[in-house]
């Protein structure tokens, strides 16, 4: 897996986070998040990366239409290009696209953007893949949104090969075909990771059949058992016995008594309420976790961020 390596099946809980600003979401999204730019992105990241992450995660979307506008906002970075931003000002943390909606380019395209982020990187990628579900974004990119399952499935194995170590790639499929067409910078990792997103039956099979890892999309806890378990008799009924590193995203959170309502659903309290909480998720089968911190400010995020790095962390395992 080169330099990064793979996410062990045992020890600690790993943990990393999707950045704020470079997505507004009106359903994860801080009010302070409106005013931030890129400075504040390379504070994160950098308190990221002293507080231990594995990750930082960017999201993929090239254009709203205005139906959608209101609750997803039309503050969309893209990701490519935040994470090569963020892997300059940074060294060890791994860059994470949660998740890249690859159906909507060519293959070529796609493994040329992230063989060379992988490569400038030192190796960081881990290439987080999904269908997409915004059909204007496809129709006014001339994909076909009702076979956006079938594309993507493609896609994966078409980048399977574009990311490999050779420099002529070769694929021949129903929607792509290429053979001796050059690409270098070639990855530095040997094989890129790529974590397939989503909680639908479909997404569910992708993961388990054409996936290293798994990036659930909003489930619940009490969704998970049922969940992983079906991953896992997917590959075994394929015969397939490479690991598959399991995700989660977290409820919110936050370290110590807030003082400030920081909604209901938010889990707060001190290190070890918090690491009880989120050692349940290691007793299900996940290995990683991404969390995310109710603030006010930039300056209150990266304080949550280094609390938990110093405290709940520890506590993890």
């Amino acid at each position: 897996m080169g330099r990064a390596g793979r996410y062990p099946l045992s020890g600690p809980l790993r943990y990393g986070m999707q950045l704020p600003v470079q997505s507004q979401s009106t359903i994860y999204a801080e009010g302070w998040e409106a005013g931030a730019g890129p400075e504040d992105l390379v504070a994160v990241a950098r308190s990221a990366e002293r507080a231990g992450f594995d990750y930082l995660a960017s999201c993929d979307h090239v254009a709203v239409p205005r139906r959608l506008a209101p609750a997803m906002s039309t503050v969309w970075y893209d990701p490519v290009a935040t994470l090569a931003h963020l892997a300059a000002v940074t060294e060890r943390v791994r860059l994470l696209s949660h998740v890249a909606i690859v159906g909507l380019r060519h293959p070529l395209v796609t493994a040329k953007q992230y063989a060379t982020l992988d490569h400038l990187s030192g190796g960081r990628l881990v290439l987080g893949v999904g269908a997409g579900h915004v059909r204007e974004e496809f129709e006014a990119l001339g994909v076909d949104f009702g076979r956006r399952g079938a594309v993507l499935d493609e896609t994966i194995d078409a980048l399977r090969a574009a990311l490999g170590p050779e420099e002529f790639p070769e694929h021949h499929g129903k929607l792509y075909d290429f053979e001796g067409l050059g690409q270098r910078p070639r990855p530095a990792q040997p094989r890129i990771p790529v974590w397939v997103g989503g909680s639908s039956p479909a997404a569910v099979r992708r993961a388990a059949l054409r996936g290293d890892g798994w990036l659930p999309q909003g489930d619940p806890r009490d969704r998970l058992p049922a969940q992983i378990a079906r991953l896992r008799r997917l590959r075994a009924e394929a015969g397939i016995e490479q690991p598959l590193t399991v995700g989660a995203i977290t409820e919110p959170l936050y370290v110590g008594e807030p003082g400030w309502d920081v909604g209901r659903r938010t889990v707060s309290g001190a290190a070890e309420a918090l690491a009880e909480s989120l050692r349940a998720y290691r007793a299900m089968g996940v290995h990683q976790i991404q969390v995310r911190f109710r603030s006010r400010g930039r300056d209150e995020l990266t304080d949550q961020m280094a609390a938990f790095g110093a405290e709940v962390a520890p506590l993890l395992d």
